[in-house]
């Protein structure tokens, strides 16, 4: 009995590759195992490989694992970009069809299934995703009815015939490779799992439902790679709160359209990707001079222009930091969980109205779209706070009018909404006095500029560094942000085994940078390593520019489309201590 395995399903895009692992997956969260999600995809609707990795266990876990045990693939191309992730006496389940070979150095069972033939003799090709699931699925030893259940729910609103030949299709797969294989595999069946039940969903699910727990009624936005799920999920779900979704023909469009909702007191969000974020740098900076509310998710992939855009990276961080012409203040946080994806909406949702500024949730398209498992939410921690927003203002006489941009001791102005009795103002993105005139008179600029920009003095979000500090004075400290917590940790486990002591810091709030924080744990370690995937080490800089210490750092970079493995950050730590 093994505690986890990897499973990795490859073809061609189109193919049914997502909707196999989506259904293989969904019955193992059933039974209650752990389960982190990789996918590597094609930026194109058909064709191009395609490949969808798992690690399953019995233990909670946040990374992809190293090797692979069992690759089921569709056609050739998958087992030669695939199978050397193999570990030795790992499993291939592949289509007869295309008469498939080992590469000669992997030392692989090949189990040869006719899938796409039992599918056609059961009425349509489309089903041979299901026939390859139930191989790999019997091979594993696992019950094949809560598989059949999972499929039901997939294909339950086609209605019982689709389902019943589905399922068919499921036991045909099965029964042909445990005919061959004598039986289900003794050395890949896993431990028993907790049975303890779990949330399983990617981080563009976490940010929708944590968006609506924030009362967020509107989001304004155009699709885009790799935030699109965002959308998609809030556009089935806010109508039953009374919320809607909006798809603009641009991004300029949905960011203005969330600042002039935010205006009138609805909570609304946009979300996008790099091209997308610089799109709307002008009317970021119009949310900055005006002090509206306003949350922007930022979910990163390959860069520049078009890119990579169904790939890793994380090489936003600059343009979210210093995008905007002009100095205005903002917050950039960054989760790095599931669950961080939940509740860090909700925190920037209260932060952009208590400080009225722009906050951008900055996330990476392996948090966006990496489907894992996660704890049960605890909705008590929900909390809404909505800042200085005046009520039943006094009426006022003589024509005077409100000031809602008020010079006060923290720089945040009392906020109203329009048609408040009492509280006519004007808005304008030229500078402006108090009650929202044009102003370009000088002390009022400066007085403005000082007011604005003291508003984030004070800042300190939930976990601006999340700690994990076993060691006073470590050999190392590893720092990262974004979805490469997980595999650091991964790596700091093999780090122990071998005698080096590591501690853990996951950068959160990157802007304000939370210095101060930072700097006792630069001042303990011997050395420091900064994990990113990006090219010009940019959270790096932030550290040396912010806390300093440039002489301890060193970066592990990445920027090939891929994430880290923990192999890859364990040799490169192994290598600087």
């Amino acid at each position: 009995m093994i505690s986890q395995l990897s499973w990795k399903i490859g073809g061609q895009q189109g193919e049914g590759v997502e909707s196999t692992d989506r259904i293989f997956s969904t019955a193992l969260n059933r039974l209650g195992y752990y389960l982190y999600g990789y996918r590597h995809f094609s930026s194109r609707i058909k064709g191009g490989h395609t490949n969808n990795k798992i690690r399953i266990s019995t233990k909670p876990i946040r990374a992809i694992s190293d090797d692979l045990d069992i690759l089921v693939a569709f056609d050739q191309e998958s087992i030669d970009l695939n199978a050397r992730e193999l570990r030795k006496g790992g499993v291939i389940v592949a289509d007869a069809k295309f008469n498939p070979t080992v590469p000669e150095d992997v030392e692989a069972r090949l189990f040869a299934v006719p899938i796409t033939k039992m599918a056609e003799e059961l009425g349509t090709s489309l089903m041979k995703n299901m026939v390859a699931s139930g191989a790999s699925w019997a091979l594993l030893g696992l019950p094949l009815e809560v598989f059949n259940k999972a499929v039901e729910e997939e294909f339950g609103r086609k209605g019982p015939a689709i389902v019943e030949k589905n399922i068919e299709a499921v036991k045909a797969g099965a029964e042909f490779v445990l005919e061959q294989a004598g039986g289900p595999l003794d050395d890949f069946k896993l431990d028993e799992a907790d049975g303890k039940q779990k949330l399983f969903m990617i981080g563009n699910e976490a940010i929708g439902l944590g968006s609506i727990a924030a009362g967020c009624r509107l989001m304004s936005a155009y699709p885009i790679t790799p935030a699109s799920e965002i959308m998609e999920y809030l556009i089935k779900k806010l109508p039953k709160f009374g919320g809607t979704v909006v798809q603009t023909e641009d991004e300029i469009a949905a960011v203005t359209m969330a600042i002039g909702a935010n205006y009138a007191g609805v909570r609304t969000m946009t979300a996008s990707a790099g091209p997308g974020l610089s799109l709307m740098m002008e009317a970021i900076g119009l949310a900055g001079m005006t002090e509206q509310p306003l949350v922007i998710v930022n979910t990163q992939r390959g860069g520049p222009s078009t890119g990579l855009p169904t790939k890793q990276e994380q090489s936003d961080l600059n343009a979210m930091v210093y995008g905007t012409h002009g100095e205005i203040p903002k917050i950039v946080i960054a989760p790095s969980t599931i669950e961080d994806c939940f509740y860090d909406m909700i925190e920037a949702f209260n932060l952009s109205e208590e400080y009225q500024v722009p906050v951008i949730v900055m996330t990476d398209l392996q948090l966006s779209l990496g489907k894992q498992s996660c704890e049960p939410l605890d909705y008590s921690k929900v909390q809404i706070s909505r800042g200085k927003l005046v009520k039943d203002s006094p009426a006022l006489e003589g024509g005077e009018l409100f000031k809602r941009y008020e010079f006060t001791e923290d720089g945040v102005s009392p906020r109203i909404l329009p048609g408040e009795k009492g509280g006519i103002h004007h808005v304008t993105g030229v500078e402006h006095d108090e009650v929202g005139r044009p102003s370009e008179n000088a002390m009022n600029r400066k007085l403005m500029m000082e007011k604005r920009l003291k508003k984030l003095n004070n800042l300190r979000i939930r976990d601006a560094i999340r700690v994990d500090a076993p060691n006073e004075k470590p050999d190392l400290l590893i720092i990262g942000m974004g979805s490469t917590g997980g595999t650091i940790d991964a790596a700091r486990d093999m780090l122990k085994e071998n005698g080096i002591s590591s501690n853990h810091i996951t950068v959160r709030q990157i802007h304000p940078f939370p210095a101060e924080q930072l700097k006792p744990h630069l001042e303990n370690a011997g050395k420091v390593i900064v994990i990113e995937n990006n090219a010009t080490a940019q959270l790096a800089g932030q550290i040396k520019m912010n806390a300093g210490y440039a002489d301890k750092i060193e970066s592990l970079l990445k920027y090939d489309g891929n994430p880290f493995l923990p192999l890859e950050v364990y040799k490169a730590c192994k290598e600087l201590s």
